[in-house]
């Protein structure tokens, strides 16, 4: 059965087809500067061709997640690890689901390494579901440059191995590759060799109306067709849509970015006095947070003490018993570790200050011994409250595990383990140092590699560089989280 694809209206008048199937076999170039309507064509063929092929959108700028609403496509973003990405792509061919792959806010290496994760778990699907699919890649220039670009040379160089493969060896697996680019002499030649349809928009750079005209078998001296093409308006040529070239006008769309075209609104009418005030007074949003106390001295500590020991003290008597006893040791290892300096505080000097701490509040009876202090220590250091430490049995079992670990390192499983209970975002190497008890994050990254190994936790990092940790013996999962506060 043969597919006729309506994308517009020729300059004679009469319609613009493609024939589908054969533009899956012989795949299609897209060129013209920005504003040109490269974008706008891209959105016509998927549109027209959605109820009949699966598809694939390569999004750089998120441009093509509206589709979603209209014709189903399922937005998958591209911040995930790449394990997960493999994953999703083979679940994608498998069942033969269109999906946008949304690579919005990543960095221009991350893009590329997203787009290359992706292209490749296309690419290596087992043979049974080699099923047609359009794969459109918008700003292709981006994923197979011509020459060094601003990216880290392994990103530029897994992501133009993707896209060769997806133009050169993809149409065996049933990948159709339809690429996009804002010129021609940006784009690498071995990828936009292979594609034997054209429609080349508007172009003002002598090198890219050359490439253009030779393309299309053009003459040079009609090489500034190109410069006067409307915005909208394609030349055409290939086996799918006509053997000669001829000007194509993209017809009407459905959908529309969410951003748009730039708009002219008028100006906020904003006396000169209160624009000046907007810009140089700091807005409440603005605020810094207000600086942790400094901890205090040690003459201020002795001070506290002498202030607190009463002039005849009574014979202790046992105030609290049970599970009041226990808030209350609980309570000064809490207050204990509020204290900036405390985390970084050998274990003898902090079981010092605690039994010092037990004898001020009053609380009589045998003290913790100091196997016991360094496992309450850990769950303090952890953050761990009593919504945690309750008769949870998802929690006991946390515990349990962390018991197997050295007791120094049962803090920072403990962390960890909150983290994914709550599905929180994953510790940062700061907090991870300072439940460990030092200043230094390259040993806490090193603590994480030493838990790793013994099969108490794994890590993996999504495309935004965001760090994950899971715990296999209990099955948690935390959520991204950034390894180094204030990263980006």
């Amino acid at each position: 059965m043969t597919i006729q694809i309506d994308i517009g209206a020729k300059s004679a008048g009469t319609r613009a087809t493609f024939d589908l199937e054969e533009l899956l076999a012989t795949r299609l170039l897209v060129q013209g500067n920005s504003g040109s309507g490269k974008s706008h064509l891209l959105r016509r063929l998927l549109e027209q061709s959605a109820p009949w092929v699966q598809q694939c959108v390569i999004d750089p700028e998120g441009d093509f997640v509206t589709l979603a609403d209209a014709f189903g496509h399922v937005v998958i973003d591209a911040a995930a690890c790449e394990r997960d990405l493999l994953a999703i792509a083979d679940r994608v061919r498998r069942h033969r689901v269109s999906v946008v792959f949304n690579l919005e806010g990543l960095e221009v290496d991350k893009q590329m390494r997203a787009a290359a994760t992706f292209l490749n778990g296309l690419f290596e699907a087992e043979r049974d579901v080699w099923h047609p699919m359009l794969v459109v890649v918008d700003e292709a220039q981006l994923f197979a440059p011509a020459a060094a670009t601003d990216a880290d040379e392994e990103s530029r160089r897994q992501s133009l191995a993707a896209m060769t493969n997806l133009m050169c060896r993809g149409r065996k697996r049933g990948l159709a590759g339809v690429i996009a680019t804002q010129r021609l002499a940006k784009l690498a030649k071995n990828v936009a060799a292979e594609a034997s349809n054209f429609l080349m928009g508007r172009t003002f750079l002598d090198i890219d109306m050359a490439r253009a005209a030779d393309l299309l078998g053009m003459e040079r001296r009609q090489a500034e067709t190109f410069r006067n093409l409307d915005r909208g308006a394609f030349v055409a040529l290939g086996p799918a849509i006509g053997r000669k070239p001829e000007q194509v006008r993209i017809g009407p769309v459905q959908t529309a970015a969410r951003g748009g075209g730039p708009k002219l609104t008028p100006l906020p009418e904003t006396a000169v006095e209160d624009a000046a005030g907007l810009i140089f007074r700091k807005g409440a949003e603005e605020a810094r947070p207000r600086a942790a106390a400094p901890a205090p001295s040690a003459d201020e500590v002795m001070a506290r003490l002498d202030a607190a020991r009463p002039e005849a003290a009574p014979p202790a008597t046992d105030l609290f018993a049970g599970a009041e006893r226990a808030s209350a040791i609980a309570t000064v290892i809490t207050e204990m570790m509020a204290e900036p300096e405390a985390g970084f505080q050998p274990v003898s000097l902090l079981y010092q200050d605690f039994l010092v701490r037990c004898r001020i509040a009053r609380i009589a009876g045998e003290p913790l011994d100091l196997p016991s202090f360094r496992k309450e220590l850990a769950l303090a250091k952890a953050g761990v409250g009593a919504e945690e430490a309750g008769a949870d049995g998802a929690w006991d079992q946390a515990t349990l595990v962390s018991a197997s670990l050295p007791e120094d390192m049962r803090g920072v499983f403990l962390l960890v383990a909150k983290a994914a209970l709550a599905k929180a975002p994953c510790p940062s190497d700061a907090e991870i140092a300072r439940a460990y008890g030092t200043r230094s994050t390259g040993r806490a990254r090193r603590l994480l590699a030493y838990m790793e190994e013994r099969g108490f936790i794994q890590t993996a990092t999504d495309l935004r560089g965001a760090r994950i940790a899971e715990l296999p013996d209990l099955g948690w999962r935390t959520a991204p989280g950034l390894a180094e506060l204030g990263a980006a």
